[in-house]
């Protein structure tokens, strides 16, 4: 019950994750999973994809296929809306911190 609870948790932070990186430059899934585990997110490719698609088609993020060695590779980057969205949340996540940091 715990764990359910905590990932519906962290499936926030990880869909603002995911907005800052696109901001800073195109991402793409297998950088992304890496990315999340050195920040201590167990998550699979089965699990972020589907975020992704979903982000995009939410209009947050783009997508460019790129070919790199012969296989097409997904890129991302963050849209004008995603970026809105995330300053947003960026906003909301340090009042919430400033608030409970004791």
């Amino acid at each position: 019950m715990e764990d359910k609870v905590l990932r519906k948790l962290f499936l926030g932070f990880i869909h603002i994750h995911i907005l800052h990186h696109a901001k800073e430059h195109p991402i793409y899934g297998t950088w992304m999973v890496e990315e999340l585990r050195e920040h201590g997110y167990s998550i699979s490719a089965g699990t972020l994809y589907p975020i992704l698609h979903t982000m995009e088609s939410d209009g947050l993020l783009s997508r460019e296929d790129r070919n790199v060695s012969g296989r097409i590779r997904k890129y991302y980057s963050i849209t004008e809306r995603g970026d809105e969205v995330l300053d947003e949340a960026r906003g909301k996540a340090y009042e919430l911190f400033r608030e409970i940091k004791d």
